[in-house]
């Protein structure tokens, strides 16, 4: 049985999407999804709940943050494909200067299911 799963990064320097997009079609990564994406943190500052002391500090810490970021995932097919992934990634973002550069995980991935017209 193949170890296959699901790598998820949640990219907070959206302005390194197309590096590490680039990176891992040199690896051999055949295809990721990316979506637009939002932190809790951010959604409440932004939201209309703002007259609660906590959310004018959350706000006065995120001003000068992006609020949206990038949350990209692809199916891996083996653990050498994943190091390879995460490789990319921390590459890319290696002389990044942030913080909050964003995360990586993986989720174990029990059975895949073709979605073919074929019967």
């Amino acid at each position: 049985m193949k170890d296959i799963q699901v790598l998820f990064i949640v990219l907070n320097e959206v302005d390194y999407l197309n590096d590490i997009l680039e990176g891992f079609v040199n690896i051999g990564v055949s295809g990721a999804t990316v979506l637009d994406s939002q932190g809790m943190a951010s959604l409440i500052v932004s939201s209309s709940n703002q007259n609660i002391p906590i959310f004018g500090y959350l706000k006065s810490i995120l001003d000068d943050s992006l609020p949206y970021n990038k949350t990209i995932f692809t199916v891996l097919e083996n653990d050498e494909l994943v190091e390879k992934a995460v490789a990319v990634v921390q590459e890319v973002l290696e002389d990044v200067d942030s913080n909050n550069k964003g995360f990586m995980f993986t989720i174990p991935i029990g059975k895949t299911y073709p979605m073919n017209s074929e019967d």
